[in-house]
């Protein structure tokens, strides 16, 4: 599949996804909640190398990662009721690689290789 494509596609989601949310609040957020992405990657990845192992591989690896992201979710909006924004988002990624760190801790110490 052409990038070209590849590139516009995503530009489209995300530019859908915004107006979206500023339209519709509630419908752009769930809109934004669902792993379009993640669907699309499969779609693409399965398309150009029919590896359905690597698209197993790949679906799990991205389970394991949402898991920690969601600290974003959790922390940004506390953070917004008490920092302006660039701040907020900078302390709530720190809280999310700090939560991804955590996550590949816990696998070491547990001898689990889920990413490979």
């Amino acid at each position: 599949m052409p990038y070209l494509l590849k590139i516009v596609f995503t530009v489209v989601m995300v530019i859908a996804i915004t107006e979206a949310t500023k339209r519709f609040g509630f419908w752009g957020s769930l809109l934004a909640s669902l792993p379009v992405l993640s669907l699309i990657s499969m779609v693409i990845l399965y398309v150009e190398t029919h590896n359905t192992q690597k698209i197993a591989s790949f679906s799990i690896q991205v389970f394991w990662f949402v898991l920690p992201s969601l600290g974003l979710f959790a922390s940004l909006p506390s953070l917004l009721n008490h920092y302006s924004f660039p701040l907020s988002l900078g302390l709530a990624s720190a809280i999310t690689i700090l939560l991804y760190l955590v996550m590949l801790g816990i696998f070491r110490l547990c001898d689990y290789h889920p990413l490979g």
